[in-house]
């Protein structure tokens, strides 16, 4: 198992496809986006499923989350899932989106073996997501959902980030839609990701406030009857249920206590964290002939060197060099 020093153990392995994005989120990315990852650093559609299988029928992941970038743009993505199903045992199959290509990849996706999709919508305002995404692709998000929704994408996970000054307004308005269409809304504390290096916790809408804004409108108690476990999500019954609201407070709310996450970036290197300043090369090892069982290793070690938190308050916490779009969520 991948089983760190602390005890413990990564079953929950997330795959950045491509660093490239359709989008320019002002909290990832600038306008202008950014230098992409030449195609030749960025592991094969082949190479993604050997280093998959090896964790799955190797290390033990058990959920399988692919992201980006935006990893509808991966040119192979169905093909991908469709192998990963394949996989025995069975690991559960996700996908992080922006929505942009779901209305007409949905179908294909389930019929691949995909279980479920998150999609990130952080307004419900057609302009106001023009100036936030610098792309004006509100409709074919909205029409996203709806597509994932049908192909039985269920259930569909919607994110949003709240910023202050900027779409903190939107909360309730956020959760009133996600209730009506039937989709769980997953708020996101703003965390230290961005290209720019311009993260600002003052700016940064908190868990609490969060949860003091949606309390103005909706009844919300805790989900007692489920077992967070390593869920990155609080969640909480709205109005009685059974419909529920999720707040992840990476950053005040930490919970690297019970993280089971690994990540694999698009061009093969393992990060133990999202803000690990180390990587583990598996790319050059993979090329270089290493077998599985090298590889595997590799990868043991890797998680073996995970540090007990993500340090974000410590006064010597540094942003890692890589954004997200980069590192993959």
């Amino acid at each position: 198992m991948l089983r760190d020093s602390f005890g413990r153990v990564a079953t929950d392995l997330r795959v950045s496809l491509t660093d490239k994005c359709n989008l320019r989120c002002t909290y990832c990315m600038p306008p202008e986006g950014l230098d992409w990852l030449p195609n030749a650093q960025l592991l094969s559609a082949d190479e993604i499923v050997r280093l998959v299988t090896i964790g799955v029928e190797r290390l033990g992941i058990t959920e399988v989350r692919y992201t980006g970038g935006e990893p509808l743009v991966r040119r192979e993505v169905v093909d991908i899932v469709r192998r990963t199903a394949l996989l025995r045992p069975r690991p559960q199959i996700s996908i992080t989106s922006n929505g942009i290509g779901l209305a007409r990849m949905a179908p294909a996706l389930a019929e691949a073996g995909l279980d479920r999709v998150n999609v990130s919508l952080d307004t419900l305002d057609r302009d106001h997501f023009k100036r936030l995404t610098h792309r004006d692709r509100f409709d074919d998000v909205i029409a996203g959902l709806r597509a994932a929704h049908e192909a039985g994408l269920r259930p569909v996970k919607v994110n949003a980030v709240l910023m202050r000054g900027i779409n903190e307004p939107e909360a309730v308005p956020l959760l009133r839609y996600c209730l009506e269409q039937g989709y769980e809304l997953r708020f996101i504390e703003q965390m230290p990701l961005d290209a720019q290096h311009g993260w600002d916790r003052a700016s940064m809408v908190t868990a609490d406030e969060i949860l003091e804004l949606l309390s103005a409108s909706f009844d919300l108690t805790p989900d007692d009857l489920e077992d967070r476990g390593s869920a990155p999500a609080e969640r909480f019954l709205v109005d009685g249920g059974p419909a529920r609201v999720g707040v992840i407070g990476s950053v005040t709310r930490p919970f690297c206590g019970a993280c089971d996450r690994v990540r694999l970036t698009a061009d093969g290197q393992v990060r133990n964290c999202l803000f690990a300043t180390e990587e583990s090369d598996l790319r050059g090892a993979m090329r270089a002939g290493a077998s599985d069982d090298e590889l595997a290793e590799r990868w043991l070690a890797a998680v073996r060197g995970k540090r007990a938190g993500h340090g974000i308050d410590d006064p010597s916490f540094l942003q890692p060099a890589r954004p997200m779009s980069a590192i993959g969520g």
